[in-house]
């Protein structure tokens, strides 16, 4: 697959057309994701990469440079109220009336109360259980308490990652919003990823570093975003989504800012942005990577099976006991990774 030759270094440039740059997750640098670009331009953009939010927006704010950069919903009003982002003109996106209305109608996501745009959404998805079929049975993991099991002692792996790891906490400990939640309420997901903890293999950075584990025989049960099931099933591997958990699953939307400052040439910029929305890009994001994509031309292009498979033909369904990844208080953020790098050393 694609992205069994990305890099997991954060930082390290992938180097292609300087005109434009793109602090990204790894992967992402796939030219099936902009063959438009590629095609008008005779090459990819540069990209250099990121491990998380958290450590993209401190990278940005001390001064780090690039044009672009893919952030998730949880994060977007976090990065514009720090001034790091520069309006979009979606006079020149091609495809912004074709986003899908579910987006569109997310408050303070795409756009702010004043209706000025700031966020491109690209792809949406699932974070939930990946299992490998051939050991672990799931009637033994119907409920996300399972994560913290002792049967699983050593075969778990959960996201390096503040955002994911607190979604699975809170959904196991019977919370589908995440922003209702009480200091008391933070504490005892806490406690949970402590549980969890004692299980953990491996907290994993990317697909890559995932799916490599779990094809190996190190990690039987993962939280892993849909990507990994996606690329392990097509590899061969005995491995299986459990989207039908007692407590749920935690759903996202991730997509491309334009960075304040940005040093590069606009209009390659805006070529990038256009050729990341094409329809031929998102039944490609749907059916490798297992993602929806945010132009609704794309959704209706795509093999019904697919959408099937990953709970896209009905999105009633698809957002039933799910937790959505909305924005934070910025203290509560602070707090939440000061406690996950605490629990991550055993503390």
């Amino acid at each position: 697959m694609a992205l069994a030759a990305a890099t997991t270094l954060t930082g390290t440039a992938f180097a292609a057309d300087s005109d434009v740059s793109v602090f990204d997750w790894a992967g992402y640098e796939d030219p099936g994701f902009h063959p438009a670009y590629v095609e008008k331009h005779g090459d990819s953009p540069s990209f250099s990469f990121f491990g998380d939010e958290d450590e993209a927006f401190e990278k940005l704010r001390a001064g780090f440079k690039a044009d672009l950069a893919h952030p998730c919903s949880q994060n977007i009003v976090k990065w514009r109220d720090a001034g790091l982002l520069q309006p979009l003109d979606t006079s020149r996106i091609e495809a912004w009336n074709d986003i899908l209305p579910g987006l569109k109608n997310m408050k303070d996501l795409m756009t702010d109360a004043e209706g000025k745009a700031w966020f491109l959404p690209f792809e949406w998805g699932n974070t939930l259980v990946v299992y490998r079929t051939d050991k672990v049975q799931e009637a033994d993991i119907q409920s996300l308490k399972a994560f913290m099991d002792p049967k699983f002692e050593g075969r778990v792996s959960i996201p390096d990652n503040v955002d994911d790891a607190y979604a699975l906490a809170a959904l196991a400990t019977g919370f589908t919003d995440w922003t209702k939640m009480t200091d008391a309420d933070w504490d005892k997901a806490s406690a949970f990823l402590r549980e969890v903890h004692k299980n953990v293999r491996l907290y994993w950075l990317d697909n890559t570093e995932l799916s490599q584990a779990m094809a190996g025989g190190e990690v039987d049960l993962a939280w892993a975003w849909a990507e990994t099931p996606t690329t392990l099933m097509a590899d061969g591997v005995p491995v299986a989504m459990k989207r039908d958990t007692d407590e749920g699953l935690s759903t996202w939307v991730c997509g491309y800012v334009h960075l304040k400052d940005a040093p590069g040439n606009v209009d390659k910029t805006y070529d990038f942005l256009n050729a990341l929305m094409k329809p031929d890009v998102g039944t490609y994001l749907v059916s490798d990577w297992g993602y929806g994509h945010s132009n609704s031309k794309s959704m209706e292009a795509a093999d019904p099976e697919k959408l099937s498979e990953f709970g896209y033909d009905d999105i009633d369904k698809f957002i039933d006991k799910t937790l959505f990844s909305n924005p934070l208080p910025a203290e509560t953020k602070a707090k939440l990774i000061a406690e996950f790098e605490r629990i991550k050393a055993g503390y």
